[in-house]
């Protein structure tokens, strides 16, 4: 590891604002599971509740704000752009790379963001997190589109990981989704469609709309590079059922 990064490390466990857990903190082991290498989930592998599910407001950020998550956030450019205009709201940046995930967190204690929070973990253990109702709404921002039908899956917006977010989420949340990958963002809006959830916003070139909302013009590290290369913007937001079972 170089020297920067294990400066970074070192420091993104000083900061107040980041929880950082071991994998043996939020899944149930025999001992003989190889769960650094297996996908979740697989096999007997079974989540545990960490003591901040349903205890973000009271314990984090102490106070009753509505709670808005941002999935795969690397940087966190979309969690402290978003916790610099709603004050009223509470966010919380979540990636499992900590040399991102420094980035965000750095800001936030420099800017002093008191509703701005990273917790460093794979989504798959996302439900470890955050209990029933918690959260209001869920960003995810130019994740991992996994090419192929073999990997569909393992995306965010896969019907896995939709009935996983629903767990937590209170009724009628909204889920955005941006990302400069058309296979992506075409099978996120199959889903949707094909499951007669409420369909808000779809576009696969954002930044041609007119009147834009000032909500979308936040920009991360990737979607810049993307831009200046000619890619288009693909964004599309949705209401999630809370008790209907997603398919694909």
């Amino acid at each position: 590891m170089g020297k920067n990064k294990l400066a970074r490390w070192n420091e993104l466990g000083s900061f107040p604002n980041v929880i950082q857990p071991s994998i043996i903190d939020v899944v149930e082991t025999s001992g003989t599971e190889n769960i650094t290498d297996t996908r979740f989930p697989s096999g007997n592998i079974k989540v545990k509740d960490h003591p901040v599910k349903g205890n973000w407001n009271n314990t984090i950020f102490c106070n009753s704000n509505p709670l808005v998550l941002e999935l795969g956030c690397g940087r966190g450019e979309y969690t402290i752009g978003l916790s610099r205009k709603y004050p009223e709201k509470n966010f919380v940046g979540v990636d499992i790379k900590g040399a991102r995930l420094w980035r965000g967190a750095k800001t936030s204690n420099q800017e002093n963001l008191k509703n701005a929070a990273f917790l460093r973990t794979r989504i798959e253990f996302i439900s470890s997190f955050f209990a029933e109702n918690e959260v209001n709404e869920i960003w995810i921002t130019f994740p991992d589109p996994h090419p192929g039908a073999r990997n569909s899956n393992k995306r965010l917006t896969s019907p896995w990981y939709l009935n996983s977010y629903k767990h937590f989420l209170r009724e009628d949340s909204i889920i955005h989704l941006k990302t400069d990958n058309t296979e992506l963002f075409s099978y996120t809006e199959k889903i949707v469609r094909k499951n007669d959830l409420k369909l808000l916003h779809c576009t696969s070139d954002l930044y041609s709309q007119k009147d834009l909302d000032d909500i979308l013009s936040i920009k991360t590290h990737y979607e810049q590079i993307f831009l200046r290369t000619g890619m288009k913007i693909c964004y599309l937001s949705f209401i999630m059922k809370k008790h209907d079972n997603i398919s694909d």
